[in-house]
């Protein structure tokens, strides 16, 4: 089976050439123990890095542009003419891909890729064809700004009512789901509100979502995060919207 990690990209050129030394390096073997007994021993995915470039001014291209002069077999690099949003970036990056499991890899170094495993197991074993990786349930993490939590737990609060989900953690970067989950669906959103427009539209296909705890180190603004508080009223448009249309 192969893993397709899907890394938009926008003026990240400080910590680019980091986060893809960190997804090429993590073991993709589940059950390493070979102890899960519904598997027949250790499963090890293929990967496949689908970097999607949304318009970089930075000098991330230059270090994309070498890449692709010398061009790896696990990677697949595109670039966007101009700057279009995170989930212009997402649906280039999905209809791309090649895996049978795709999974959602912000080019920051918030989120750790030694989590995959913890994601990849529940599905493998099938439990659900979706699961997220949660910042609410008892992983290690940096202390969040009290904005983004309260903004974090009144998004995923909204969710769980108008979906009748008991999720904790519904902006979370890291989704992860089979291929064929992604291939049903169409997506519209540019930007941020891709988030909640991914899971509305996976719920209201009756799809179950599994969490996991995940580790999370988040940045703060003057370290170049990009999302705010006017991102949050916009994701709770998105999600009701997406409640009653598709």
């Amino acid at each position: 089976m192969r893993l397709s990690v899907i890394i938009p990209v926008y003026n990240e050129r400080s910590t680019l050439e980091d986060i893809v030394q960190r997804v090429r390096a993590v073991d993709l073997t589940v059950n390493r123990q070979g102890d899960n007994p519904l598997f027949g021993g250790p499963i090890t995915l293929e990967r496949e890095l689908v970097i999607v470039d949304d318009g970089s001014t930075d000098g991330s291209r230059d270090i994309l542009d070498r890449w692709r002069s010398d061009p790896s077999p696990d990677m697949k690099i595109i670039f966007h003419e101009r700057n279009s949003g995170k989930g212009v970036a997402l649906r280039t990056g999905f209809e791309h891909a090649t895996g049978d499991l795709l999974i959602v890899q912000d080019a920051d170094l918030e989120y750790d890729p030694r989590d995959y495993v913890k994601l990849l197991e529940p599905l493998l074993e099938g439990r659900a064809p979706v699961v997220y990786g949660s910042r609410f349930m008892g992983g290690p993490r940096a202390a969040m700004s009290l904005t983004h939590t309260l903004g974090n737990i009144m998004l995923t609060t909204v969710t769980n009512l108008l979906f009748g989900t008991a999720l904790t953690d519904m902006e979370t970067c890291y989704k992860c789901f089979r291929s064929d989950v992604i291939a049903g669906i169409k997506l519209r959103s540019r930007a941020f509100e891709i988030e909640p427009e991914l899971t509305a539209k996976i719920l209201k296909r009756g799809y179950t979502i599994f969490e996991v705890p995940i580790s999370y180190n988040g940045r703060t603004f003057h370290e170049g995060k990009k999302i705010g508080w006017r991102d949050g009223f916009v994701a709770m448009r998105t999600l009701v919207r997406y409640r009653f249309t598709d």
